[in-house]
């Protein structure tokens, strides 16, 4: 079996309403996706989406030609492509896909099948006011989810507290909350600093008091001494981090130096399912947890489901939800059907072999951009 072509498909979706969400200082008026397929000649197709692949053009010779079987031949060479400026984790998604069809199993069944579904917490986008973020809590909590995500603005820290407190009080302490400070990277032009430690540990240690779950991406990826004050500080909460961070040995330093209670490396944005399988494991070897960040589209959505569950990790798998600026139907515009939640708040690997899904081609053909 040979790869005989690499095609991308760039679609984008208009957001009316845009979603304004609180990591972004501009509100989103567009949802972009790219599609990879890799082609056989075989006729079995592995498709796969998560980051932009651009620049993709420029390298996409060193795959044509070779075994789509050849997985870590191919992920040393995504990781050798990436290093001068690319992000190609995408591809990896698309292979696995491929792969999975060919043996007819489930990916998450090449990934170890530790889980057939996972509970899941409803991952906010935007910053709410407390009477609006508790109505959409027990919105939530109607539909099956057990767990929210809520962001905080490092710029009005007592206003997002009084929202956690606010969510604590109305929905009582079995439902749990996580809180997301969105300190450790900035999107493209956010030269704002973040907020220093001693106003950092205040924060923290106001939201321990409120029980919450754990507290994500306090400080950035690079202050380890500051992760471990926090640590220190406030040892009944749990620091979360990692989503975005693409380098292996310094996710690896993170782990041998227990800077973090959960690790959350996004297999489409970051190291990629390979390398996040491993990573996973040694986090679960330490005693640590494992739950990815899953906000791309349901294509990354079920890449990150398929590490998870397939290596057992937990205990809350991210979907991203907080209608109506974000839905299951605007995140997979591109999808036949979107990737949902049970009644019982579990986010299940679908029975089909590869990842599961498929597309609606008249959707990606109408979202395409025209050059």
């Amino acid at each position: 079996m040979k790869i005989t072509d690499i095609t991308l498909d760039r679609l984008r979706l208009r957001l009316d309403p845009p979603l304004r969400a609180a990591w972004d200082p501009e509100p989103r008026r567009h949802f972009d996706a790219t599609i990879v397929r890799v082609h056989t000649g075989d006729g079995v197709t592995g498709i796969g989406s998560g980051d932009t692949m651009a620049g993709f053009e420029a390298v996409k010779h060193l795959f044509v030609g070779q075994d789509p079987l050849d997985i870590v031949r191919h992920v040393k060479a995504i990781e050798t492509a990436n290093f001068h400026g690319g992000s190609y984790w995408p591809l990896e998604v698309a292979l696995w896909d491929l792969i999975g069809k060919v043996a007819g199993l489930r990916v998450a069944t090449l990934f170890g099948n530790a889980a057939r579904s996972v509970p899941v917490y409803a991952s906010t986008a935007e910053l709410k006011p407390p009477a609006e973020r508790v109505e959409s809590a027990f919105q939530a909590r109607e539909a099956g989810f057990r767990a929210m995500k809520i962001r905080i603005d490092r710029d009005r820290a007592a206003e997002g507290v009084a929202t956690v407190a606010a969510v604590r009080d109305a929905l009582g302490p079995d439902f749990e909350i996580m809180v997301d400070l969105n300190q450790s990277w900035r999107m493209a032009g956010d030269t704002a600093p973040a907020t220093d430690l001693a106003a950092t540990r205040k924060l923290v240690r106001g939201l321990s008091e409120l029980d919450v779950f754990w507290v994500e991406e306090p400080l950035p990826y690079h202050d380890l001494d500051g992760f471990r004050t926090l640590r220190a500080d406030n040892p009944g909460v749990r620091l979360a981090a990692g989503e975005m961070h693409h380098s292996v040995p310094e996710l690896l330093r993170c782990l041998e130096q227990d800077v973090l209670d959960v690790y959350q490396m996004d297999v489409v944005l970051a190291v990629g399912m390979h390398r996040a399988r491993t990573l996973g494991e040694l986090a679960q070897l330490k005693h640590r947890a494992f739950t990815p960040h899953s906000w791309t589209n349901g294509i990354g959505v079920l890449a990150n489901l398929a590490v998870a569950a397939g290596i057992g990790g937990g205990p809350y798998f991210e979907f991203p939800f907080d209608p109506p600026g974000w839905t299951p139907r605007r995140r997979d515009f591109m999808l036949a059907e979107p990737v949902t939640v049970t009644a019982a708040g579990e986010l299940a690997v679908p029975s089909q072999p590869g990842l599961g899904f498929e597309l609606d081609e008249q959707a990606v053909a109408h979202w395409r951009i025209r050059d």
